[in-house]
């Protein structure tokens, strides 16, 4: 059965675009399109898509408000598509926070094949269960996890000390939330972490942002030949290059390459995770997320067989157990964990 999809933006041109790249693939039926959210409300009673596709900016009611009707009232798979400015990106990683299962941008003469991977973004989504998807809504970070792990947590965090290991995290579909989870249970003095997230350009410049607001570390967008300390997060540059780490005198450095996209991806996840397995080696520890295809599976192996200790997310918390169960398959996940219960085991794990 193919998976149904509802396309909701007031662009004729966009729906059209859209809609002409959903239906080169036989899976996937678009059952209708709204120009509003006046007419999507009304689409999605009466023609119950599996998917919907929501611009962030509408005439009558913004995207981010009719996305937080959605999810309170009639919880659905929604896609956020968005401009790539400065506003759609933070706009587009509230809508992430409030509820939707991803984003994409809107085609550009910067990148003319954004929607290249919308096709496969929806028919992995769509075989994601809804109640997997646990929004954040809004204010403080409203994730609540199990009082076993959030007491897991809190001790963790009661006498920190890093001891000196790099964390690298890869995600991709549903990391956004993933991330939030993790990191807003990191301490200021947090172990020095590294994080590939897949996002358009733009998009991970927002994002980090947000993240420095909302968590207790320095969270940015990593800088080539930047110092890799404790109490820093460093977030890969969405599209523009690949965040890899290199050895420095006394240290590690951040080095951005921008080499072809692997696996499809630039930022990569296997790119950081194999130079953390060449530089660091048994100094590192290695956690794949939630996200659709492979990437990070083989670089996540190669930190492991050089000594590192390794996390995948575990199938149950996962919003789309791709990423996280091709490295498992293939020996690269030394531990499974529940996303509530990685941030304390990283922290368990790196306190001296």
């Amino acid at each position: 059965m193919s998976v149904r999809v509802l396309i909701v933006d007031d662009s004729a041109t966009m729906r059209g675009l859209i809609a002409a790249t959903l239906c080169r693939d036989p899976a996937i039926s678009v059952v209708g399109e709204a120009a509003d959210p006046l007419e999507a409300r009304q689409a999605i009673k009466t023609l119950d898509p599996d998917v919907v596709t929501l611009d962030v900016e509408m005439p009558n009611m913004n995207g981010l408000e009719f996305l937080e009707k959605i999810m309170r009232l009639r919880p659905t798979r929604v896609i956020m598509v968005s401009t790539v400015t400065e506003r759609g990106a933070s706009t587009t990683i509230k809508a992430l926070e409030i509820g939707a299962f991803d984003c994409v941008a809107k085609p550009s003469s910067k990148d003319p094949r954004s929607f290249d991977e919308l096709p496969a973004k929806i028919k992995a989504i769509a075989a994601s269960p809804i109640g997997r998807h646990e929004p954040l809504r809004s204010g403080p970070i409203r994730v609540e996890p199990a009082v076993a792990a959030r007491r897991e947590a809190q001790t963790a965090t009661s006498r920190y000390a890093p001891d000196g290991r790099l964390v690298a995290i890869g995600s991709s579909t549903g990391g956004v939330e993933a991330l939030l989870t993790i990191l807003s249970h990191f301490p200021e003095n947090c172990p020095p972490t590294i994080v590939t997230q897949h996002m358009p350009p733009v998009f991970t410049a927002s994002f980090a942002a947000r993240l420095d607001r909302m968590c207790k570390p320095q969270v940015a967008e990593a800088m080539d030949g930047a110092p890799i300390l404790p109490g820093r997060v460093y977030l890969a540059p969405g599209g523009a290059a690949h965040l890899e780490v290199v050895k420095s005198v006394g240290g590690y450095r951040c080095r951005l390459s921008n080499m072809e996209a692997v696996n499809g991806h630039r930022p990569s996840v296997d790119v950081l995770f194999n130079s953390v397995a060449q530089s660091a080696g048994r100094n590192a520890l290695g956690v794949i997320l939630t996200g659709m295809g492979r990437d990070g599976a083989q670089g996540l192996l190669a930190m492991r067989q050089l000594g590192a200790e390794t996390i995948g997310q575990d199938e149950a918390s996962s919003l789309v157990y791709g990423m996280p169960k091709a490295a498992f398959e293939i020996g690269g996940v030394g531990k499974q964990l529940t996303l509530q219960r990685i941030a304390a085991h990283i922290l368990t794990s790196t306190n001296q």
